[in-house]
């Protein structure tokens, strides 16, 4: 468990003056929503399928995805908590980093209290549970391993940086890319009743855009990272080493839709149609590690990557549910 060595940011912030109200939507990270999705990827694989979407299946995906938002709200929040204490995100979003605005981070910028970030941390974990749990209770199908992972993502989300800190132990990649797996999966699963390994690559290739974003961030976030020994693959590698490790997720995105088309896990054209998120990762990746190496632009790239991607997920989940129903 890393120690805090500072009860606040490294650095004096003046407060800012907001309404409250805006400065808890940014607490929750609610402009970042790309999460948020997984519930259409979940949606594409069984709407055609089941021919229509009976009331109890469309209660359990719309109750899942508000019990997402909340869940991912709470999170965020106890990061920023995180962040705020031991001085990572001072050293972030300082005065020497201007691509990074302050008000993002209200604890930073003065506009919240750490009483207020947590009450609101914990107000929406509670929400989110009960979402989550009307969800299950309404499911059309409740599989033994759903049963599992849904309580098991709540809590392990809620650790992702604080109380075990999960992403100050080495595993903040892997948490990135499995929690979006698992947001497709759960919902999948309470609605078809099934598991699908065609579902679980769709999955894990949703997760890979927080990943393939998330990477980049912390390449931008070294020093701060390293200063409150938060073991990011950047921070514990060279310069030269990330750009690898960077290169290898970019290949296995591809590698995963390929291996999963050559197997008969998913349908022969599925890597031609996720072939546009290829080229995207090959400008993204350009435009991070050759040339002058533009890391901020790069992650923005990111974010625009991920949502074609979304958008071919949900297309090959359509296209897969018409073959199956044909």
């Amino acid at each position: 468990m890393t120690s805090h060595a500072h009860s606040g940011p490294l650095t004096a912030a003046e407060p800012r003056v907001e309404p409250k109200a805006r400065s808890f939507v940014r607490l929750g990270k609610l402009d970042v929503y790309d999460y948020y999705p997984s519930i259409l990827v979940a949606l594409a694989a069984v709407l055609l399928p089941l021919a229509r979407v009976e009331a109890a299946a469309g209660w359990t995906l719309a109750l899942f995805l508000l019990g997402e938002v909340f869940v991912v709200m709470s999170m965020v929040a106890l990061d920023d908590v995180t962040g705020y204490r031991d001085g990572s995100d001072a050293a972030n979003y300082g005065p020497n980093d201007p691509l990074r605005r302050k008000l993002r981070k209200p604890l930073i910028a003065g506009t919240l209290t750490q009483r207020e970030a947590l009450g609101f941390a914990w107000c929406t974990a509670a929400v989110g549970a009960a979402l989550w749990a009307g969800a299950v209770a309404l499911a059309p199908h409740r599989p033994g391993w759903t049963l599992v992972l849904v309580p098991v993502v709540f809590v392990v989300a809620l650790q992702y940086s604080y109380g075990l800190k999960i992403s100050y132990h080495g595993f903040q990649e892997v948490f990135l890319v499995g929690l979006g797996a698992a947001l497709v999966l759960a919902p999948y699963g309470l609605v078809a009743g099934h598991f699908s390994g065609f579902v679980l690559v769709a999955g894990v290739l949703f997760g890979a855009g927080p990943l393939l974003f998330g990477v980049y961030s912390n390449t931008n976030d070294i020093p701060g990272d390293r200063a409150v020994g938060r073991p990011t693959v950047a921070c514990l590698v060279g310069p030269r080493g990330n750009a690898v490790f960077i290169g290898a997720l970019s290949a296995a995105e591809f590698l995963l839709g390929a291996v999963a088309s050559a197997t008969g896990i998913a349908p022969w054209w599925f890597v031609l149609l996720m072939l546009p998120v290829t080229a995207l990762r090959v400008r993204q990746y350009v435009t991070g590690f050759r040339g002058e190496g533009d890391i901020m632009r790069a992650r923005r790239q990111g974010f625009v990557v991920h949502r074609v991607s979304t958008v071919l997920l949900v297309a090959a989940g359509l296209l897969h549910g018409a073959e199956a129903a044909a």
